[in-house]
C-alpha cells in the first residue's frame, strides 16, 4: 500500500477546490508570514524597551530610512496604508515617545527621526542581526531573498488590481 501523497497546506479547502489549489497555499503561507513577522516586530520593539504596534514599527524604520524628514502621505504611500488616521495616530504615539518630531512645512506634515529614534532603530538592528538574521541566510541566499521580495511585490500589485475590480462588481 502507497501512502498518500500529501496535498498543499492550506486553510480554506473551499478556496482550494478551485482552479488554483496552489494559489490558497501561497495565501495561507502568506497569512502565516504576515503574522510572524508582525509578532516579530513587536517583539524585537520591546527587547529595546519600546512597546510599539507593528505599524509604529514600521512608521518609525520608514521615517528613519536614508535619514531625511518625511511627508506623511509619502509615509502613507510608501507603507502601502489608505486609513490616513492609522499612520497619524501611529506617528502621534511615536511622537510622544520621543522617537519622532513632527513640523509643517505649508499645508504638509512632516516627520523627522529623533536621537532616541536613531538609537531605536540601530538596537533594533543589532538584534535582528542576532537572532533573525543568521537563521535567514542559513536558509536562504541573498540573491534568493530578492527573488522572494520581488515575487512579493509582483504579487501584491496582482492583489492591488483585483481588490479594484472587486470594488466594482
Amino acid at each position: 500500500m502507497s501512502a498518500k501523497e500529501p496535498g498543499p497546506i492550506i486553510s480554506s479547502a473551499h478556496l482550494a477546490d478551485g482552479t488554483s489549489p496552489a494559489l490558497s497555499e501561497l495565501e495561507f503561507s502568506l497569512t502565516l508570514a504576515a503574522n510572524a513577522y508582525q509578532k516579530w516586530i513587536v517583539r524585537c520593539a520591546a527587547a529595546v524597551g519600546q512597546q510599539l504596534t507593528p505599524l509604529e514599527v514600521l512608521v518609525l524604520h520608514s521615517v528613519r530610512h536614508r535619514d531625511r524628514p518625511k511627508r506623511f502621505m509619502d509615509l502613507m504611500l510608501v507603507l502601502h496604508v489608505e486609513d490616513a488616521h492609522l499612520v497619524n495616530y501611529a506617528v502621534r504615539k511615536l511622537s510622544t515617545a520621543g522617537l519622532v518630531v513632527t513640523r509643517r512645512v505649508g499645508k504638509e506634515k512632516v516627520i523627522e527621526v529623533t536621537a532616541a529614534g536613531i538609537d531605536f532603530c540601530d538596537a533594533y538592528r543589532s538584534i535582528r542581526e542576532k537572532v533573525l538574521v543568521g537563521d535567514v541566510k542559513a536558509s536562504l541566499d541573498e540573491a534568493a531573498l530578492s527573488r522572494t521580495a520581488e515575487t512579493l511585490r509582483m504579487l501584491s500589485g496582482d492583489y492591488n488590481q483585483a481588490a479594484r475590480a472587486a470594488a466594482t462588481l
